[in-house]
């Protein structure tokens, strides 16, 4: 396949994410340009009434978010939608690590993509319970013979080939119900990718993974954690707690409606005392045609900085059960539409003693300020996972069929093709095949 033809190919494609959130569901639509160059063309975003914390409760609302976030979407990119790649969340997701070993069965021992997918699979052969599912089986080293920490084992020679893996999983009915929300609403369900997966591909170099980092994911309903250590993840979960109930308790404590107490979160919310100043007023509406009134903005802080802090606190707690907390050497980093709050990275180093800072997905290009945005992080790394795997694949079957090029098929078939009998099945497979 000539180059001209492969960016044609690739062109004529579009990648559209699909974010279901507790609070808020996310499109991104992608599209490759002349250049082979990935572009955001699209967002959409609408509001989402029918989850609570990862889980569906209400499917007619569900789907209702979704149609309104693509059909918001399409008229942005001007593409009409039919598949989507949708982002998995829950507070029911876990993860293990797992080894699988095998034997090289190549010709030579010469290890080939074949071994790499049964040691994959021999890896997954894991007891998981009736009512959970693995959704993803992420390599994390190789070994081959007594030659460890191996990332790319292909084409090397061997007799045993090794691999550690990192498994995630979750319910089978979490995953079943949003699958059946985006299907009535009419879209066809293409890839399914965890959201601080997705997530981390937007916002992590590959430096902070070699040297071992934290993906905190603050949503609406709940918190994900992804830790990475030498260049792969290696400990997953999520906390059945977010900025829903940041909202929740403004409301509460403040005796206003659930809709003014997210507006005022998200407008002058602080969970970092420090940061406030101590004469700074702001105005909280009133309920049941009350006048507004005016209350220092350090009251707020007053509310807002106690649950934070529980819910970075339970983080820690997990990370320290699981021994992964000495593991982030290079500090954390936080996505979400939580994470947008004022003094959560000064709360957060004071909680982990580690450096924090705020991920924003990369310049793509297209529509730049519409997902620059830590909200975005998980719909655009949907998108970048996505044209990851098809730029691959566009790849990889270019330099199959690349004028002049031998194709490894082609070498192992040398030697066959010299004997009588490789004569015999060429004129065999000319004449009748």
């Amino acid at each position: 396949m000539c180059i001209e033809s492969r960016r044609h190919k690739l062109a004529d494609n579009y990648i559209a994410s699909l974010d279901i959130g507790t609070t808020s569901t996310r499109v991104v639509v992608g599209e490759f340009n002349e250049e082979d160059n990935l572009e955001i063309t699209g967002v959409g975003v609408a509001p989402s009434t029918g989850l609570r914390r990862g889980v569906v409760l209400n499917i007619e609302a569900t789907l209702n978010a979704v149609s309104a976030s693509v059909d918001a979407a399409e008229l942005m990119s001007g593409c009409e939608i039919h598949d989507v790649v949708l982002g998995l969340s829950g507070a029911n997701v876990d993860s293990l690590n797992s080894r699988g070993v095998v034997a090289v069965a190549g010709k030579g021992r010469e290890i080939t993509s074949e071994d790499i997918a049964r040691v994959h699979e021999a890896a997954r052969a894991v007891s998981i319970p009736m009512d959970r599912e693995i959704l993803h089986v992420i390599p994390r080293t190789y070994m081959v013979d007594t030659q460890d920490n191996i990332h790319d084992p292909l084409h090397m020679i061997g007799v045993r080939l090794e691999a550690d893996v990192h498994i995630i999983t979750g319910a089978v009915t979490t995953t079943q119900n949003l699958e059946k929300c985006v299907t009535r609403a009419g879209y066809r369900v293409e890839k399914r990718i965890l959201n601080c997966y997705a997530a981390s591909r937007a916002v992590l170099t590959q430096e902070e993974k070699d040297l071992g980092c934290l993906l905190m994911d603050i949503g609406g309903g709940t918190t994900d954690l992804m830790v990475f250590s030498n260049g792969a993840p290696v400990y997953t979960c999520a906390i059945p707690a977010g900025g829903a109930q940041v909202t929740n308790d403004i409301s509460i404590m403040m005796s206003i409606l659930l809709d003014n107490a997210e507006r005022l979160k998200r407008e002058a919310a602080c969970c970092w005392m420090e940061a406030v100043d101590p004469e700074e007023l702001i105005v909280v509406p009133g309920i049941g045609g009350r006048d507004p009134s005016e209350i220092p903005r350090r009251k707020l802080c007053s509310i807002v900085q106690p649950r934070m802090e529980e819910i970075l606190l339970m983080a820690k707690e997990k990370l320290e059960k699981s021994g992964y907390l000495k593991e982030i050497r290079a500090g954390i980093t936080l996505t979400g539409g939580t994470a947008q709050m004022e003094g959560v990275c000064e709360l957060a180093e004071f909680i982990f003693n580690v450096p924090v800072h705020i991920g924003l997905p990369p310049v793509i290009g297209g529509l730049e300020s519409e997902y620059r945005n830590p909200a975005f992080a998980t719909a655009v790394g949907l998108v970048m996972l996505a044209a990851d795997e098809m730029t691959a694949s566009a790849s990889s079957r270019g330099k199959s069929f690349k004028p002049g090029a031998r194709t490894r098929g082609a070498l192992k078939q040398t030697s066959a093709d010299k004997s009588g009998a490789g004569k015999i099945w060429n004129w065999l497979k000319d004449k009748f095949i």
